[in-house]
């Protein structure tokens, strides 16, 4: 009585043989050019903002774009300026003035003007100064 089953060494662990059913994972054909990772692109407007422009702005200004940037969410952001004064660490004022020198530059866009009752401003953040 022979059996077809090869020996099992003693320490080893025996895997049980591949399914030949299974097909390998479909890969993009080699002259469709790959989409660009949404880190990668996170990581472009973050390098352009340092390189470019950072400079040229007040400390407040870094922070308040920092924290605009930092909570983007489909391209656009939506934070209380109270919770920006807080987690940057300046005043209310100064994250107002922050925003409108930022706005006058084009680097925060305005997409939805909120208010009392309205709830926070809707921003777009963009790092480069038009």
């Amino acid at each position: 009585m022979t059996t077809n089953k090869p020996p099992i060494l003693a320490g080893c662990a025996v895997l049980a043989p591949l399914n030949s059913k299974r097909k390998p994972p479909k890969s993009a054909p080699a002259n469709e050019p790959k989409q660009p990772s949404k880190s990668r692109d996170r990581f472009k407007v973050l390098n352009n903002f340092v390189d470019f422009t950072m400079g040229k702005l007040k400390a407040d200004d870094v922070r308040v774009w920092f924290m605009r940037y930092r909570d983007t969410k489909d391209g656009t952001a939506a934070t209380a300026q109270t919770d920006i004064a807080r987690r940057a660490g300046v005043s209310v004022r100064a994250v107002h003035g922050s925003v409108k020198r930022l706005e006058r530059l084009g680097l925060l866009k305005v997409i939805y003007r909120g208010g009392l009752n309205r709830g926070s401003s809707r921003y777009r953040v963009a790092a480069l100064i038009d």
